[in-house]
């Protein structure tokens, strides 16, 4: 059975289409056939996260048109062939395609692909309505910001009217510095407010802006870093894999130690 899984949050900025990315690029490293969806027509992002924007011939609304074969739209990705994008059109609103379009278009991909993510626009209007029509389970992302949350759990509810009951939770760009000094809302804060599981935690990182620039997800860097870790984690956790949250506080404990150690040599 095809995953069909939309990525949504509510508020803006909070990293959607950085996680549909990196999440679409580790589930095909290993080795799912992957068909990511950019469902923001009018300000499409997910080509540009990927480095995929100079390559995109057609769109989902020439196909929708009969401009074009679906398959003719797909741009597949040069570094990971099991990875296909199907790129939202720049130059329409985002009423431009119906809820009744979005499930042919995704339909026709599940024929062929094991995971369909769907980036959701901002907003919970027209664009996320279709985003969410096709859509079989759900990835709500969320920052640990009290508006963040709150835009989150409003959206909660509008996937569980809609039939969505499947839905689980990321937190991203967490910063455990803040939460240890009460400056910023911790895992467990955001967990209690939304009640619906956990399946990601990624950290706040700078690379995700040099990747984001560079058209290059963070799991495909050789060197790997905390937030693609956390990306790969989730990928496996969907795959149905059991598999521990990092541990965000591993650089302070070894700082700590590295310390104590110096301070018994000098004693010594």
């Amino acid at each position: 059975m095809t995953r069909i899984i939309v990525v949504t949050s509510g508020k803006g900025g909070v990293g959607k289409t950085t996680v549909t990315a990196n999440l679409g690029m580790a589930l095909a490293k290993i080795g799912r056939q992957v068909a990511l969806v950019d469902a923001d027509f009018g300000l499409r992002n997910l080509d540009l996260l990927l480095g995929l924007e100079n390559r995109i011939v057609y769109t989902a609304v020439e196909v929708l048109a009969r401009e074009c074969r679906l398959e003719q739209a797909l741009v597949k990705d040069k570094r990971q062939p099991n990875l296909v994008l199907l790129p939202a059109a720049q130059n329409r609103t985002k009423d431009a395609v119906t809820p009744d379009q979005m499930k042919l278009l995704v339909n026709a991909l599940a024929q062929k692909y094991e995971y369909v993510l769907i980036d959701s626009p901002a907003g919970i209007e027209m664009g996320f309505k279709n985003a969410i029509a096709p859509a079989k389970e759900a990835l709500v992302v969320s920052t640990p910001e009290i508006a963040s949350v709150r835009d989150a759990d409003r959206v909660v509810g509008l996937l569980e009217a809609q039939g969505i009951k499947k839905t689980h939770l990321i937190i991203n760009r967490i910063r455990p510095a803040m939460v240890r000094v009460n400056d910023m809302m911790s895992v467990q804060d955001v967990q209690e407010l939304l009640a619906i599981p956990l399946i990601g935690v990624v950290p706040d990182d700078e690379r995700v802006i040099v990747s984001t620039n560079r058209g290059e997800p963070l799991v495909l860097s050789e060197n790997s870093s905390l937030a693609a870790t956390a990306f790969d984690n989730i990928a496996r956790r969907l795959e149905g894999e059991s598999i521990e949250f990092l541990d965000l506080d591993s650089d302070r404990d070894n700082l700590f130690s590295r310390l104590k150690k110096l301070f018994r040599t000098k004693i010594v």
